[in-house]
C-alpha cells in the first residue's frame, strides 16, 4: 500500500479531481447562466403566486361550510376530509420538485401545473352550478384532487423561482433576496386576505358559482401576466434528480465503510466543483464539517479509485456533494419538530370557524360578518407585522445581537412555535368561556342557536396565529431556500410544503385516536352539537402537544450547524438559546 499510495496521488487522484470537478462545474454553470433577473422579473412572479393563493383561499377558507351546508357532511367527516385533501395538495409538491429539478426545470413546470389549477377550478365551477344533484359531490372532489395537482407542481417551483432572479455572489442582490422573502410572504397574505373578506362573502350572499367563478378568473389573469414577463426572468436549466445524488453517497460511503484513513493506506479526495470559472471566484464552495463523519467514507480514494482512469459515481463523490447531503439530513430534523405548528394552523380554516359561527356576529342592525371572514384576521395581522419586523424589529433586534437579520433563522422559527403554544391556550379558554355562556342560557342542546357572546372573542387567537406565522413560516421559507444545495432547491421549498400536508395527517390522526378514546368512556369530541363537543378540551391536548413540540425543537435546534462556505462567515447554530 506504501508503494501505491504515492503514485496515485500524482497520475491518478489529479485527474478524477480536476477532470470531474471541472465537469460539474461546467453543468451547474450552465444552469446558472443569469439572464435578466431581479425585482423587474420577480414581480410578475409575485403576481401569479398571489392569484393562487387568492384562488386557494377563497376555496379553502370557506370549504367547511360548503362541506357541511350544501354536501350535508357531519362536523368530523368534513374536517378530516379538508386534512385530507391539504395533505395531498402539500405532499404532491415532491413529485413536483422531481420533475422540476430533474426533466423540465422550474418555469415550465410553473406554467403547466397553473395551467392545470385553472382547469381543475374551472370544473369546481361547473360542478357547484350545473352538475346534477347526485353527481355533484363526486365532481366536486375530482376536481378539488385536480387543484392539488396543480398545486404539486406550482407550490415547490414559484417561490424558489422568484428567489432565483436574485444573484447571490452580487451583494446588493444578496441583501435584496433577505427582504424578498418578507414581501413575498405579504404579498401572499394580500391575495389570501382579499379572498377571504370579498370572496366567502359572496359565497354566502351569492351564491358558490359566483365565488368561485371569480376564483377562476382571477387565475385566467394571472396566468396572462406571468407570460407577459416571460423575456425577463432568469431560467435555470434542469439539473437532475436529486435523489440520485443523495443515493450515490449514501452507497459510496457504505461500499467503504471498511477503510480506514490512514497516511500511507489511502488519502481524501477533496474534489469540490469549485473551480473558477470564467474568471468567476469559487464562492460557493462548501467547507467540511465533523457531523454525520460516517458519510466522508464516500470521499476515500482506495485501491480501486486510484487505479480507475475515471470516477465511478457510485464509488467516489466529491467533497460539495457530500457536504450537500449533510445539508439535506441536517434539515430533516427540524421539518419533523415543525409538525406540531401546522396542526395548529390546521385550526384556523376548521375549528375556528365552526367556533365563531355560534357566536354573535351583527355589525349593525342588518350585517351578519361570514364565520369563515375571520380568517382575514390573521392575514391583516400579518399585514401589519411583516413591515413593523422589517422596519423596527430587525433594526432592534441587530443593535443587541449585532447579526444583519437581527436574530437567525433558527431563533425566528423558535418565536413563533412558542406563540403556537399560546395560541392554543388562548383558543381553549375562549372556547370555555363560550360554553359556558351557552350552559347559562340553556342553549347547550340547540347547536344552531346564537350564543350571546360577540364573536370577538376570538379576535386573540387570530392575530397570534398571524404573528406567529410572520416568525415561523417565513423563517422556515427562508431556512430550507438558504440551507438546502442550490441544486434542490425545488425539492426543499416542497419538504417545507410538505410539512403543512403531514401535519393536516397528524391533526385528523389526533382527531381520530382521541374520540376512540372518548368514544369508549362515553362522552364525545368534535360532534355535530358544538356546544357538547368539548372542543376545549381538544384545544388543551394540542397546546400540550405543541410545548413537548417546542421543547423538542429546542433540543434540535441548539445542535444545528448552518451551511458553511469558503470565503464567507459561517452563521451559528447555537445562537438560538444563548450558548454562543
Amino acid at each position: 500500500m506504501s508503494k501505491f499510495s504515492q503514485p496515485s496521488m500524482d497520475s491518478t487522484v489529479a485527474p478524477i479531481t480536476e477532470q470531474n470537478g471541472q465537469e460539474e462545474t461546467k453543468a451547474v454553470s450552465t444552469a446558472r447562466k443569469p439572464s435578466k433577473g431581479g425585482w423587474n422579473a420577480a414581480i410578475f412572479i409575485i403576481f401569479v403566486e398571489v392569484a393562487l393563493r387568492f384562488s386557494y383561499y377563497g376555496l379553502a377558507g370557506n370549504l367547511i361550510t360548503y362541506l357541511t351546508n350544501d354536501l350535508h357532511q357531519s362536523t368530523s367527516t368534513a374536517i378530516k376530509n379538508i386534512n385530507t385533501w391539504v395533505g395531498v395538495s402539500a405532499i404532491f409538491p415532491i413529485f413536483g420538485a422531481i420533475v422540476a429539478d430533474s426533466l423540465i426545470g422550474r418555469f415550465k413546470t410553473i406554467l403547466l401545473s397553473t395551467t392545470i389549477y385553472f382547469i381543475g377550478m374551472a370544473l369546481l365551477t361547473v360542478s357547484v352550478s350545473v352538475v346534477p344533484t347526485h353527481y355533484r359531490e363526486a365532481v366536486f372532489f375530482i376536481a378539488l384532487y385536480i387543484l392539488a395537482v396543480g398545486e404539486g407542481g406550482h407550490k415547490p417551483c414559484v417561490q424558489t423561482f422568484a428567489a432565483d432572479q436574485f444573484d447571490e455572489e452580487k451583494p446588493e442582490e444578496k441583501a435584496a433576496k433577505s427582504s424578498f422573502f418578507n414581501w413575498w410572504y405579504l404579498g401572499i397574505v394580500v391575495g389570501a386576505s382579499s379572498a377571504i373578506l370579498v370572496v366567502i362573502y359572496i359565497q354566502d350572499n351569492l351564491g358558490w358559482t359566483a365565488g368561485i367563478g371569480i376564483l377562476a378568473g382571477a387565475l385566467g389573469v394571472a396566468l396572462f401576466i406571468f407570460l407577459t414577463g416571460i423575456k425577463r426572468y432568469r431560467k435555470q436549466a434542469p439539473v437532475g434528480s436529486p435523489f440520485t445524488m443523495v443515493a450515490q453517497v449514501f452507497v459510496a460511503a457504505t461500499r467503504k465503510r471498511r477503510v480506514v484513513r490512514t497516511r500511507q493506506g489511502c488519502c481524501i479526495c477533496y474534489e469540490t466543483g469549485g473551480t473558477d470559472i470564467e474568471s468567476q471566484p469559487r464562492k460557493r464552495t462548501l467547507s467540511a464539517t465533523n457531523q454525520f463523519r460516517f458519510l466522508d467514507k464516500a470521499m476515500i480514494i482506495d485501491v480501486t479509485d486510484a487505479s480507475s482512469k475515471t470516477r465511478n459515481p457510485w464509488r467516489l463523490c466529491s467533497l460539495n456533494q457530500v457536504e450537500e447531503v449533510k445539508l439535506v439530513l441536517r434539515l430533516l430534523p427540524i421539518w419533523l419538530s415543525c409538525l406540531m405548528f401546522t396542526v395548529v394552523i390546521v385550526q384556523t380554516h376548521t375549528l375556528f370557524i365552526k367556533q365563531g359561527s355560534t357566536m354573535t356576529r351583527s355589525i349593525g342592525p342588518n350585517f351578519q360578518v361570514p364565520p369563515a371572514s375571520f380568517q382575514s384576521l390573521v392575514g391583516l395581522t400579518i399585514l401589519f407585522s411583516i413591515p413593523l419586523y422589517e422596519r423596527v424589529f430587525i433594526p432592534a433586534a441587530r443593535k443587541i445581537t449585532g447579526h444583519s437579520s437581527g436574530i437567525t433563522m433558527l431563533q425566528r422559527i423558535g418565536i413563533g412555535l412558542f406563540l403556537s403554544v399560546v395560541e392554543m391556550v388562548v383558543a381553549a379558554l375562549v372556547e370555555s368561556k363560550r360554553v359556558s355562556i351557552a350552559r347559562e342560557h340553556g342553549l347547550m342542546d340547540t347547536p344552531k342557536a346564537t350564543i350571546p357572546m360577540s364573536v370577538w372573542w376570538i379576535l386573540p387567537q387570530y392575530m397570534i396565529s398571524g404573528i406567529s406565522d410572520v416568525f415561523t413560516v417565513v423563517g422556515l421559507q427562508e431556512l430550507f431556500y438558504d440551507q438546502m444545495p442550490e441544486s434542490m432547491r425545488s425539492m426543499g421549498a416542497a419538504a417545507y410544503i410538505s410539512v403543512t400536508g403531514l401535519g393536516s395527517f397528524f391533526n385528523t390522526a389526533i382527531i381520530t385516536v382521541v374520540q376512540a378514546i372518548t368514544s369508549g368512556s362515553g362522552g364525545i369530541l368534535l360532534g355535530n352539537n358544538l356546544n357538547r363537543s368539548h372542543v376545549d378540551y381538544f384545544y388543551w391536548i394540542l397546546a400540550a402537544l405543541s410545548a413537548l413540540n417546542f421543547c423538542v425543537y429546542l433540543w434540535v435546534a441548539n445542535g444545528f450547524v448552518y451551511k458553511k462556505v469558503e470565503g464567507e462567515k459561517p452563521q451559528e447554530g447555537r445562537e438560538l438559546i444563548g450558548l454562543r
